[in-house]
């Protein structure tokens, strides 16, 4: 459709070119696109450069767009949102739409670390497997996962396809399901190696997850993680203390 210049109306000029460009970022480009220039959107639309940036900005702040300095404006990423329930990272891709994959770092049978004995409740210096591995939504990095298991209740994991889901497989192969978890979340500064395998900068911002995951009583996996947090959003429900008295 060949852009028209914008009329007056009830509905302000810089509502209305928000919308024509909220509609080009979800419709018509991909996220990484670069967006039409200043410039042009004023003669394409016959409007000022306050109208353009009052709309662009408006669509920076809601996430849709992303300016990068001395380049332009780009269709920002689709953050990917987590509601905190326990799903493994290829479940919970592929119930909000996006492509999952995996890239394996590393995967070796070595000595566990302090934490990580005391984690898996194992004596120290014993045996586990280590498994780093890079998770990408719609091929874009979100997270690096560098996790232990037990390789006392998970023989031949190693052996597996480790791009798939390993919860999948402790439930299928070894038939320990995992259902339930101990997690914590903080704010963290990107390291050289995750910000090199992130795609940012060393110091960036991202969220930092510390996690044992349990089948049963058994302490089956712990694993740290690191996310992109202008990817990856924690979706939560609050309740009041009277709603939660009422249950």
């Amino acid at each position: 459709m060949m852009p028209v210049h914008l009329r007056d109306s009830v509905i302000p000029k810089h509502e209305q070119l928000r919308a024509i460009l909220l509609h080009k970022c979800t419709k018509e480009l991909q996220p990484g696109d670069l967006m039409t220039s200043e410039r042009k959107l004023m003669q394409d639309y016959g409007v000022s450069r306050i109208t353009v940036r009052e709309a662009i900005g408006q669509l920076v702040n809601e996430g849709h767009l992303v300016r990068v300095r001395g380049k332009g404006t780009f269709v920002a990423h689709r953050p990917v949102q987590s509601k905190l329930h326990l799903a493994s990272f290829t479940e919970e891709m592929r119930a909000q739409g996006h492509k999952p994959t995996t890239v394996v770092l590393q995967s070796e049978e070595d000595a566990a670390p302090e934490a990580t004995a005391k984690a898996l409740r194992i004596a120290p210096d014993t045996s586990a497997y280590h498994v780093k591995r890079l998770r990408l939504a719609d091929g874009e990095p979100v997270s690096v996962d560098d996790g232990w298991f037990n390789a006392a209740l998970l023989p031949g994991l190693l052996d597996l396809d480790l791009t798939g889901s390993i919860y999948r497989a402790t439930a299928d192969k070894y038939g320990m399901p995992i259902d339930r978890a101990e997690q914590t979340v903080s704010a963290d500064g990107a390291s050289q190696e995750i910000a090199t395998l992130l795609g940012i900068k060393k110091g960036a911002p991202v969220m930092y997850f510390d996690r044992v995951s349990f089948s049963g009583p058994t302490p089956v996996e712990h694993t740290r993680s690191w996310y992109r947090s202008d990817r990856y959003q924690l979706q939560m429900e609050v309740q009041g203390e009277r709603t939660r008295r009422s249950v």
